[in-house]
């Protein structure tokens, strides 16, 4: 009888949809402690799995384990390697976080452009300024360069959000075929430097590896227009955050929205939190109701196809397992 257990809880209505399975039990863990989890993860034949770190001494415990469903799309805290050893797939939520996302995205590019926390602090102070303030420059979107960066689910989304308010699209993504970003009205660049030379507004919507890791750092971060915002909803890792701290304190960037961060949780103070005209929020661009309860389906889901044997390769990470599984 498999066995799924979901570490902390998901979306009722994923257990419910497991629970109601022939066959399938499922079960919350709330006590990630190391005993815990040495006394109930070699119960799983599935997990469910938020943030908590995935590495070999976790998955030694895993004795039964066919699958690890990730709560979400990033798998930075997941060590693949040792799954994948291990004959086991590593499954993400690719479709159920991308409108959350960019909406996440789009609303930190506004609250940039209209000073939005510098005028929220003055109305709330015993003698507020009434009006525009010139310390408080605010603009439109309309008519502004956008460097989309990453061309995936969540990156068109954002691309064609930009365009709805009016703004030029430029987009970097090497691995998208030029004519497919023309198609969709957009300007595909070549050189991202360059492309960020000429933006108002960096938006970054790639995955964290080896190739991308501290991609925006202290030399990227200069090339940007000055007064330009920069935002970052996509992994902390792909920014120098010392670099973008001093870009921001220079005056040299006008504004920055991030909802992700190079350590997290931020459990200690870092210099960035008080970086001046910095947005930030505590990686929630996915965490909507309905993102949630997406994430939670499409996870719960495939457990199931992992039971049934048919697992659907496009949410699997590491294809290389499936071979004679299907």
């Amino acid at each position: 009888m498999p066995h799924v257990i979901c570490v902390r809880p998901i979306h009722e209505a994923a257990i419910e949809k497991m629970r109601s399975t022939e066959g399938v039990t499922v079960e919350i863990l709330m006590d990630i402690s190391p005993e815990s989890l040495a006394r109930n993860l070699p119960r799983a034949d599935a997990l469910i799995v938020r943030t908590i770190r995935i590495d070999r001494p976790f998955l030694a415990h895993c004795t039964n384990l066919r699958l690890l469903a990730r709560h979400g799309v990033g798998y930075d805290a997941v060590d693949v390697p040792a799954l994948t050893e291990r004959g086991i797939p590593l499954t993400i939520t690719p479709e159920a976080n991308a409108v959350s996302v960019a909406e996440h995205a789009l609303m930190l590019m506004l609250a940039c452009a209209r000073q939005l926390s510098g005028y929220d602090s003055n109305l709330r102070q015993a003698k507020p300024v009434w009006g525009g303030q010139a310390n408080l420059p605010t603009f439109d979107l309309a008519g502004k360069t956008v460097l989309v960066v990453g061309f995936g689910r969540i990156g068109t989304r954002v691309a064609k959000l930009c365009a709805a308010f009016g703004m030029k699209v430029l987009v970097r993504d090497p691995n998208i075929g030029k004519g497919s970003i023309r198609g969709l009205g957009f300007t595909p660049v070549d050189d991202v430097m360059e492309a960020a030379a000429e933006a108002d507004i960096v938006t970054i919507h790639c995955p964290s590896d080896a190739s991308t890791r501290h991609m925006v750092n202290a030399p990227f971060l200069a090339r940007m227009k000055k007064g330009a915002v920069f935002i970052n909803t996509a992994r902390g890792t792909l920014v120098d955050e010392a670099a973008l701290d001093a870009a921001l304190r220079a005056g040299h960037l006008g504004a920055a929205g991030i909802d992700v961060f190079h350590d997290e949780p931020v459990e200690t103070a870092i210099p960035l939190l008080t970086a001046p005209n910095l947005i930030f929020t505590p990686h929630v661009a996915a965490s909507t109701a309905e993102g949630l309860a997406r994430m939670a389906m499409d996870a719960a889901e495939a457990c199931l196809a992992c039971f049934d044997g048919t697992l659907d390769p496009d949410i699997v990470v590491n294809k290389e397992v499936l071979a004679g599984r299907n």
